[in-house]
């Protein structure tokens, strides 16, 4: 019997396949004796449990039906059975916001994608290996998964998770938050997602940093927002360039601004608080890493100086423990409580009941607040030794942006055009060393050979062999 296996998967399911698509073709007609399983696995080189295992799946599908002591036999009903056509590989988009999301993002192309086969990588999301906080988390996951209910989690989130979070805040970042004021969603992403569906209908205006988050650009773009980007000063955002008509929505990193680093000024974040008040607008505060500042106690939040609520604060787990936890929270205004909970309901139902309540405990016996420890210190030596190594090798021909906080750095090459900053990414790629352009993380990116160098993933001393291969890019361009 001639069956042609496509080489896709395991054996079995190729055979499996392959035994279809000869009762499609009609080789195998109504009634049909497959061959004995010893003989077809002689025909074909394969093991007869191979030949087994695919006619035990035909037979639970309903193609063939086993006789005792006779063999297997195709079933009556198949023989009117055709392939499914195959739909063209891309369809026209079905809906506006399929075509949004298509015209907006790419996900081959999103902006820090790690560079393949290079040996030191300074791309910026990446975690800080901690073998204690994996030993920590496998013990409360297994306690978790015994001891949490097997039903559906409220869609706000845990009432325990809510309570560590409001504490957490209160103490590090002088946010003074009720549980019933917290939701929490699957890392800032969704909580970009879900304040645009509460606060935006497509075409509202909405005011970005520049620079600033790709993502947060996309997800607005996608629901349809109109975007405005401002220019970031020393001082944080230009206030005064806002919109005069008003902005439904103003998205702002203050305490450590992504990427330049800059800290929004308090008279900055009055007039900011001022200008929502008064146009009736929403400021979303994303704090992403507003943990880690290494010259002096971190800053408080824009929200802790909100009196009239118009602060939508989000801050997110991935960063200070690992991305793949994907749980966040936000804080809304009392106001606008249950359209988020309604928003998540409709998204997902809830966010993990295990690994939500792992954290709760995590949070409430102290074990957050040593990793918290460990990881500002691992992150002060590897800043260090970065930013020690980009100052010998500078020479005047780099301009770096030392922030005094987060886990990654902005360094410009001087005198550099935008094209050359590209083919300097290229050649360091050459030399085994990935790193990665400031460029998509502009609306209008400026003529300028800008990097955005993240160091949460690499050691001391890879960080030291990393910047050799740095300096050695940089006498090649300025020989």
């Amino acid at each position: 019997m001639h069956l042609q296996l496509d080489g896709r998967g395991p054996l079995h399911a190729q055979l499996t396949r392959a035994l279809k698509a000869a009762v499609f073709a009609g080789r195998l007609h109504q009634g049909a004796r497959l061959p004995a399983t010893r003989q077809l696995a002689h025909e074909l080189g394969v093991s007869r449990n191979t030949v087994l295992a695919a006619y035990e799946q035909l037979h639970a599908e309903g193609f063939v039906d086993g006789r005792v002591g006779s063999g297997s036999y195709v079933t009556p009903p198949l023989q009117t059975l055709r392939p499914v056509r195959a739909l063209p590989a891309m369809l026209a988009p079905q809906s506006e916001f399929a075509r949004r999301g298509r015209q907006y993002h790419d996900h081959a192309r999103m902006p820090g994608r790690r560079i393949d086969g290079v040996r030191y990588s300074f791309q910026y999301g990446m975690p800080v290996t901690n073998p204690a906080l994996t030993s920590a988390w496998a013990r409360e996951l297994a306690h978790a998964a015994a001891y949490t209910a097997p039903s559906y989690p409220m869609s706000q989130g845990l009432p325990a998770l809510r309570e560590a979070v409001c504490d957490y805040l209160a103490r590090r970042r002088g946010v003074q938050a009720r549980p019933e004021d917290v939701v929490i969603v699957d890392g800032t992403q969704q909580a970009v997602a879900l304040t645009a569906r509460v606060l935006l209908d497509p075409g509202d205006t909405a005011v970005l940093e520049e620079p600033h988050y790709a993502a947060i650009r996309e997800v607005l773009q996608i629901h349809g927002a109109r975007l405005q980007s401002i220019a970031v000063d020393g001082q944080g955002l230009r206030c005064d360039a806002l919109p005069s008509e008003g902005a439904k929505l103003v998205c702002v990193t203050p305490s450590h601004q992504f990427p330049s680093g800059v800290v929004m000024s308090l008279p900055r974040r009055l007039e900011l608080l001022d200008y929502a008040q008064r146009h009736g607008g929403w400021i979303l505060e994303d704090d992403y890493d507003g943990e880690f500042r290494y010259d002096a106690q971190p800053l408080a939040a824009l929200r802790s100086l909100d009196e009239h609520g118009r602060v939508i604060y989000v801050g997110t787990f991935s960063k200070v423990m690992f991305p793949s936890l994907r749980l966040g929270y936000v804080v809304v205004p009392a106001g606008l409580r249950g359209d988020f909970v309604n928003a998540k309901w409709q998204d997902d139902f809830g966010s993990p009941g295990i690994e939500q309540a792992a954290l709760a405990r995590f949070m409430a016996e102290g074990g957050f607040e040593r990793h918290l420890r460990r990881t500002w210190k691992t992150l002060k030596e590897r800043r260090t030794a970065l930013l020690g190594g980009l100052l010998r090798c500078s020479a005047g021909r780099l301009q770096i942006n030392d922030s005094h906080a987060g886990m990654h750095l902005v360094v410009w090459l001087r005198e550099r055009s935008r094209e050359e900053g590209e083919a300097f990414i290229a050649r360091a790629r050459s030399l085994g060393l990935g790193l990665y352009s400031i460029a998509p993380y502009y609306l209008a990116p400026p003529d300028r050979a800008g990097l955005l160098l993240g160091y949460c993933g690499l050691s001391v001393a890879e960080i030291d062999a990393a910047v050799e291969r740095f300096a050695a890019c940089l006498d090649e361009m300025w020989r």
